[in-house]
């Protein structure tokens, strides 16, 4: 028995179908799409391919009764002006599946439609009459005005002949009828110019994010450029790192990480362990950046210039091997931002700027951004072009320095925007932290983390 609650909502909910639906023909698409994989989060991120992979796609679509019915999946890249299409497959319980190719270094996207093919139904239902020995006379001339439909959407030479086929199948018992409404050539014209009057869309595109091979599998390489030199006690240039890079090479390795390779701050800078007292010759932390020499669009003047930079991406790419520069959105209390744009950083009551803190320890020679400050979107347009810029200088891998400590939408924004300009970008996120943000930082764009597993354990 119904209560006359569930009995009242049910009409409500009809009703609202009735009065909301712009689409004259709603009622009558018959097919239910649902389960699509894959599909994370219901669509809200985009899977993760690499060029030359295959997209498997499944999922469920039925109708009521008995018809068959017929499901494509389609699918396009940014640049297609116009959807491909392939015919999925039954598996077993109504699920379907069917594939595509990457092929290119773009987002792709993919949905499926499907709808009763009138015309199978009536192919497989008048052999079983055949079969069974009834007279089909009347079922040829329904099939006569699907063929008719078919011609209609048909041109030229494909037309003329539906045409000539519809009128075979409606004459009265003309020879040769039961063998052509059978045959399989009739079958391949009706696919090609199907009756989709009423079909069904699925109600959202899902997207693929395409990245080359190396964001799948790469072996990195670590060291900080100063440490290069071949002369004990002078600080190493970028011309030093240069004559290692044939040996890094050597051992199997394809990228090449420097951490910041920008000015050091000098306020609050640290000595060896933390100390918080520097020694004359003690050069700080790469990851405060920023000084008088410039910030994170510069080289730190002991290690070079730009041009010794892009020169030692050359070199690196004719041994194989790529540049991954670490981004770290911070500051030192000296860098350009600090005295430029103060509305970035989180003022203190005592007027102080608030540095870097994960209790007990202090790091009072780090500046983190504020990102809720009023002016984030201006910060987010120059945080944007700090990536841009050394991509600029042919840098495409980016290590970046604990993204967990920033709003996920800014990563979500960046990534998306870079890979815009620069399809062949890939972001390492150096996230130690739990596993619901790490997830959340892969669900948004991040390439490629670290294990959090041999740190936790």
């Amino acid at each position: 028995m119904v209560s006359t609650w569930q009995a009242g909502e049910k009409t409500a909910v009809a009703e609202d179908f009735l009065e909301n639906q712009s689409d004259l023909d709603a009622g009558r698409r018959r097919v239910v799409i649902e389960g699509v994989s894959p599909e994370i989060d219901d669509g809200r991120f985009p899977i993760k391919r690499v060029v030359g992979q295959t997209v498997v796609v499944e999922a469920d679509a039925f109708t009521d009764g008995h018809d068959r019915i017929v499901c494509l999946l389609k699918f396009r890249n940014e640049r297609d002006d116009d959807w491909h299409a392939v015919r999925m497959q039954p598996l077993a319980n109504d699920r379907w599946r069917a594939q595509f190719k990457l092929t290119e270094l773009l987002p792709y996207r993919y949905t499926i439609e499907a709808w009763v093919d009138h015309f199978l139904t009536w192919q497989l239902d008048l052999k079983k009459r055949v079969d069974a020995g009834q007279d089909v006379q009347v079922e040829l001339a329904i099939g006569a005005e699907f063929v008719a439909i078919a011609a209609e959407q048909a041109e030229g030479a494909d037309s003329a002949q539906l045409v000539a086929w519809a009128n075979i199948l409606r004459a009265p018992s003309q020879a040769g009828q039961i063998e052509l409404a059978l045959s399989s050539r009739l079958a391949e014209f009706m696919a090609r110019y199907p009756d989709q009057r009423f079909r069904t869309e699925y109600h959202k595109e899902l997207l693929v994010s395409v990245d080359r091979e190396k964001a799948r599998f790469s072996a990195w390489y670590e060291l900080f450029p100063r440490s290069s030199s071949l002369e004990p006690g002078r600080h190493g240039t970028f011309r030093d790192l240069q004559s290692r890079i044939e040996e890094i090479a050597r051992l199997g390795f394809d990228v090449l990480y420097l951490p910041p390779i920008h000015p050091i701050g000098v306020t609050k800078r640290k000595g060896p362990n933390n100390s918080k007292v520097a020694g004359p010759s003690d050069p700080g932390s790469p990851w405060a950046i920023g000084s008088k020499e410039g910030g994170h669009k510069s080289v730190h003047p002991e290690l070079g210039s730009l041009e010794d930079f892009r020169r030692l991406v050359g070199k690196a790419a004719d041994h194989g091997v790529e540049l991954a520069l670490d981004i770290a959105f911070q500051c030192s209390p000296d860098h350009p931002y600090v005295r430029e744009h103060p509305e970035w950083f989180r003022q203190r009551p005592d007027g102080t700027i608030q540095y870097a803190e994960n209790p007990p320890k202090k790091y009072e020679d780090i500046y983190p951004f504020n990102f809720e400050c009023e002016g984030w979107r201006e910060l987010w347009e120059e945080l944007k072009n700090v990536v841009l810029f050394w991509a600029d200088q042919g840098v495409r891998i980016f290590r970046i320095d604990n993204p967990h400590t920033k709003p996920f939408p800014f990563w979500e924004w960046l990534i998306g925007q870079v890979k815009r300009t620069c399809p062949e970008a890939i972001f390492l996120s150096e996230a130690f932290t739990r596993p619901r943000p790490k997830y959340r930082l892969a669900k948004l764009g991040f390439t490629q983390s670290y294990t959090y597993f041999t740190w936790r354990t």
